[in-house]
């Protein structure tokens, strides 16, 4: 099988998002059944936890353009704990 990304797509993510939106609205308007409710909130941590590994992913991904001291430009992976 060829290598295919563990990530979670843009369109994927997006969807996810959308639904996970969906799911905190319905259960803020209180109107779901217990039964009902459990099911959306162990949805929305499924959802969550998709969501964060596909930012975890892209932000992996980010590299950023570092000028050197001679004036030219170097990439190199981003590291958020890193100060610029």
């Amino acid at each position: 099988m060829a290598d295919q990304p563990s990530t979670t797509s843009i369109a994927d993510f997006e969807k996810a998002l959308n639904e996970l939106e969906s799911l905190v609205k319905d259960l803020e308007q209180g109107e779901l059944s217990l039964e009902q409710s459990l099911g959306a909130f162990e949805r929305g941590v499924k959802l969550t936890r998709d969501c964060q590994q596909a930012l975890k992913s892209a932000e992996q991904r980010i590299e950023q353009l570092v000028q050197l001291e001679d004036g030219s430009l170097e990439s190199k992976p981003f590291n958020p704990d890193e100060s610029a």
